[in-house]
């Protein structure tokens, strides 16, 4: 019986620490990113945040409704969306479209609770901040629509993350898109750095 008892034990905690594994990596990766951060704004370069890294930090996005601030990684290859979000298109100084992507189960979970009006920002490595609102949500089957990058507005931010959030299936042909567009006054403008708060 004591032997069962702790195979159950040993079971149990296994699966919670596997449980916990990708928020937890999540969540301490956003702590090396921040260094890194500050590290690519202090000298202009691409800094990243430990040795063996794919990808390096290129911005931040605050989104104030959630309360939440986030570094947000070159690409999305390899590893890196386990860390953070990641840039699909867009650079430091374009006013063209930007696309984000990023977990529905981490960094990207707040999404859902968006509405037309919310503000997001993004911060790019000079410490310059672009205001946006958020203009709509919804659902997109990747077998049936393609986001045409070519066509979208200049000053478009889209947030992309799998759907549904509560699934237990990863990978699906789901997503759930929040669409942004720049403010008037959306353009690079040196700003304090309200989003330290938060």
């Amino acid at each position: 019986m004591t032997r069962l008892l702790l195979l159950l034990f040993a079971s149990s905690a296994t699966l919670l620490v596997f449980g916990l594994w990708i928020p937890l990596k999540a969540a301490l990766a956003q702590e090396m990113l921040e260094i890194a951060w500050a590290e690519s704004q202090a000298r202009q370069t691409q800094s990243r945040p430990w040795p063996w890294a794919d990808t390096w930090p290129v911005a931040r996005l605050a989104i104030p409704e959630l309360n939440d601030s986030m570094i947000v990684l070159a690409d999305t290859h390899g590893e890196s969306l386990a860390f953070g979000p990641g840039r699909l298109t867009g650079d430091d100084h374009s006013a063209g479209a930007v696309i984000i992507a990023g977990h529905r189960d981490t960094h990207f979970r707040g999404l859902k609770v968006l509405e037309t009006g919310n503000e997001l920002r993004l911060q790019d490595r000079t410490g310059r901040w672009r205001s946006y609102r958020v203009e709509s949500a919804r659902v997109v089957d990747s077998r049936a629509e393609l986001i045409d990058t070519q066509q979208l507005p200049e000053g478009t931010l889209l947030l992309v993350t799998c759907y549904p959030f509560e699934s237990i299936d990863a990978g699906g042909p789901l997503r759930y898109v929040v669409r942004a567009r720049a403010t008037a006054n959306g353009d690079w403008k040196e700003q304090i750095d309200t989003v330290a708060r938060i």
